[in-house]
């Protein structure tokens, strides 16, 4: 996919640093908090969530446990200076790519509300190296990419990128922006209330229930990152489809449950299957309207 270069004026830092789990690499894609988890989906969403981890090759008990304090301390986030932006921005080429992804998606989305009169906030992205502090919570690697509604910022170690690659085998640019247009698709859905309404339906939901309800939103986000790829697809080139649908794959519940456990429990599903990622995916990719994205309306 070409993108132009990121704006000066994105609102991107280094995430808070903390002491924590000092593990590698991560595990399933947005996971999120194990608090929030265990708050959300109980026990039984937790002890998931570590069994994947722990096959993927994370330490659990690092997770539990606060991990050691070998962690790398990280910056406090920066401003949103044009120097500040360049000299986060360019530390990496996975983070030059990164901002890429994130300023076009900005301004898409700008576009988008104001075309429909609405006013629109834009999100803040930090990044961070195997663990941090959010707004959320400890930000860890494992966790995998994600957005916390608390101060509204995207975060990103980008080492997963090489998990996407290698252990989801998830290749290309465009399956690494879909990851970004995501998280983003999430601040949208704060932006719109959604994800509040969703988070007080489960605070009176039982498990599976709540568990589908995130299932829906989840989806739902997936549906944005197409709006976003189909408000851009003059830019994209031969196999950027193919990539966003293999990297969907990957992280369905069901593949990822499967590989981890050899079984699969679609009561405790959080983000959809395999195949429900694909679908949401692919509508919003061809029909470029946020408006097909209400996954909270019939099946799914």
């Amino acid at each position: 996919m070409r993108l132009d270069d990121y704006d000066d004026d994105i609102n991107v830092g280094e995430a808070q640093g903390s002491g924590g789990f000092g593990g590698g690499g991560g595990g399933g894609l947005l996971f999120g908090l194990l608090p929030l988890i265990g708050s959300r989906f109980g026990c039984g969403g937790i002890i998931v969530v570590l069994i994947i981890l722990a096959v993927l090759g994370a330490n659990p008990m690092g997770l539990l446990n606060g991990g050691g304090s070998n962690a790398p301390v990280t910056r406090s986030a920066g401003s949103s200076s044009g120097a500040s932006v360049r000299q986060v921005c360019e530390a990496s080429p996975e983070r030059r790519e990164t901002c890429r992804a994130f300023s076009n998606a900005q301004n898409t989305w700008e576009r988008i509300f104001a075309e429909s009169g609405q006013r629109f906030d834009p999100p803040g992205i930090r990044f961070f190296s195997r663990a941090a502090q959010s707004g959320c919570g400890a930000a860890q690697s494992a966790m995998g990419p994600f957005y916390c509604p608390t101060d509204r910022n995207i975060y990103l170690d980008t080492s997963f990128f090489n998990e996407l690659e290698n252990r989801f085998k998830a290749k290309g640019d465009f399956a690494r922006y879909y990851v970004v247009a995501h998280e983003f698709g999430h601040h949208i859905q704060t932006l719109l209330g959604t994800s509040d309404q969703v988070r007080r339906a489960q605070q009176t939901a039982g498990e599976a229930e709540g568990n589908a309800l995130s299932v829906r939103l989840e989806l739902q986000a997936d549906c944005y990152a197409g709006v976003w790829a189909a408000k851009n697809r003059d830019r994209l080139e031969p196999g950027d489809v193919e990539e966003g649908m293999t990297a969907a794959r990957a992280i369905g519940d069901d593949t990822l449950q499967r590989e981890a456990t050899g079984r699969v429990v679609p009561d405790s599903f959080t983000h959809g299957t395999s195949e429900q990622r694909m679908r949401w995916l692919r509508r919003g990719m061809e029909t470029g309207d946020p408006a097909q994205c209400n996954t909270f309306s019939g099946a799914i």
